[in-house]
């Protein structure tokens, strides 16, 4: 059964996270995320599990983008069931770079969450790219 008081919150701590990444603040960053984290991020590993290891890998992404972060969330969707929940989006991310210029891609996001004593937090999280099977390249000018 939907909830929609857990879906608002859970609206509201996504966006909340999308601010802390625009921010770098990897402390509230990371306070989005269950200790017990496992997420499918697009780069670098097959798999993080968790939240130390996720934070690492946060800490690398940020510091990827010397200038301003974009992270922003499009066609936001959220379930809730009381105990449980999960939320997909399309997700515009990129940074500025050294020469001035906003250089991003658009991104499918999917996450669960569990809600706990401290409030919900995601447990599970993807991020991906669609790809061409015949080149194996990524398919970053993509628009919705």
């Amino acid at each position: 059964m939907s909830n929609g008081a857990d879906e608002k919150q859970i609206q509201t701590l996504i966006e909340r996270w999308c601010a802390a990444v625009r921010d770098k603040d990897i402390e509230a960053i990371m306070a989005y995320y269950a200790p017990d984290i496992v997420a499918f991020d697009a780069i670098i590993a097959l798999q993080f599990r968790g939240a130390e290891a996720y934070r690492k890998h946060w800490e690398f992404c940020l510091g990827m983008c010397e200038g301003a972060m974009l992270f922003e969330t499009h066609q936001l969707v959220v379930h809730a069931d009381g105990a449980v929940a999960f939320a997909h989006w399309l997700n515009k991310c990129g940074g500025t770079d050294d020469k001035g210029e906003v250089k991003s891609s658009w991104m499918r996001a999917s996450a669960g969450y569990r809600k706990t004593a401290d409030g919900w937090k995601a447990v599970h999280e993807h991020f991906s790219a669609p790809f061409d099977m015949a080149s194996g390249k990524a398919l970053f000018e993509l628009q919705p």
